[in-house]
């Protein structure tokens, strides 16, 4: 590998390292915020009888931007949930083959999913309906198309690199 490719692959990795941590914050402030404004809403109910009106709907909207960001984070790390019961019983080379095609289908359904709540992000823009006081729904919703699109271009890497180590696999033959 020249010289060259070898630097752009090092910055490339700096970069991605670096849009990781910036996930993983991400994750982490969500988390902590949920924490804090879902104790703050025990204590205020449980002792003053009353609460903060917004809190309930944004710890939702909340849960599932973290669902979304853990889910994404899992992608990036390959550590996503899989059922491996028969790939213990495989050949190395079908096993690399079980890979590939899982994260095939897994681009296949994301990519899906990605249009999918795209549309339902672009009908819900349209349709100009709110959320916790006046905010508009498709901004809070806009996490599904991003996080899916992800996923989808993830495992599309994923893909690949299987796909490479089932061709170098089968050319050892």
């Amino acid at each position: 590998m020249p010289a060259s490719t070898s630097g752009i692959i090092a910055r490339l990795n700096d970069v991605l390292q670096k849009i990781h941590r910036i996930e993983d914050g991400i994750i982490a402030l969500l988390l902590f915020a949920m924490i804090l404004i879902a104790t703050s809403q025990i204590f205020l109910r449980n002792l003053f009888d009353s609460g903060i009106i917004w809190a309930d709907p944004l710890l939702r909207i909340m849960v599932l931007w973290l669902g979304l960001l853990g889910a994404l984070a899992a992608t990036r790390e390959n550590k996503h949930i899989t059922i491996d019961l028969l790939t213990r019983f495989l050949t190395e080379t079908a096993r690399i083959f079980s890979k590939s095609f899982a994260s095939l289908f897994s681009l296949i359904v994301t990519g899906l999913l990605a249009y999918h709540s795209a549309r339902f992000v672009m009908m819900e823009y349209e349709s100009q309906s709110k959320v916790i006081t006046d905010i508009p729904a498709w901004i809070i919703e806009l996490i599904l198309p991003f996080a899916f699109g992800l996923m989808s271009l993830r495992f599309t890497l994923h893909f690949i690199i299987s796909l490479r180590e089932l061709l170098i696999r089968i050319k050892q033959k």
